[in-house]
């Protein structure tokens, strides 16, 4: 388990050593419906999500259950990542079931369940749990510079929510 303060919160991202899965844990300063909507309104999520150094595209968005989405980074105008998946379950403001998949790697889907807990006080914690396979597809996804994206983005967000 790790965590890193980004801005004047932790980010605690968790691998347990026997489970395929990772588990990310971060308090936003805003009420759980807007922390929601900046994870299903796709002109928030762009944005917001990832490293700065990127500028994510959304280029299909159908935030519903049974919907579906995908979407791009770019840097300086270059494709740099490509994502996709579906939306499985979305349930305001408490609840999003959705899978994710790396167009370069299709075999590699993870499921991923984000709780949007309400805090009292205008505060929310999100707790975002993403599954796969196997151990070596978690710590894959450990070893991509996964941790900088979170750090990255949830400092955006804050931003956004402020």
């Amino acid at each position: 388990m790790s965590t890193t303060r980004t801005g004047t919160r932790d980010t605690t991202i968790e691998a347990v050593a026997d489970l395929p899965s990772i588990r990310i844990v971060r308090d936003f300063d805003a009420p759980r419906d807007r922390v929601y909507r900046a994870w299903t309104d796709p002109d928030l999520l762009a944005r917001w999500l990832g490293p700065r150094d990127l500028e994510l595209r959304v280029d299909e968005w159908d935030a519903r259950t049974g919907g579906h989405w995908r979407y791009s980074n770019w840097r300086d105008g270059d494709l740099v990542a490509s994502f996709y998946g579906s939306f499985h379950e979305l349930r305001p403001p408490e609840r999003i079931v959705q899978t994710f998949t790396w167009t370069d790697l299709p075999d590699g889907v993870s499921l991923e369940i984000a709780t949007f807990d309400d805090l009292g006080g205008g505060r929310t914690r999100v707790t975002a749990l993403s599954m796969v396979d196997t151990l070596e597809a978690r710590d894959a996804m450990l070893a991509s510079g996964m941790e900088v994206g979170v750090r990255e983005g949830y400092e955006k967000l804050d931003a956004l929510l402020a």
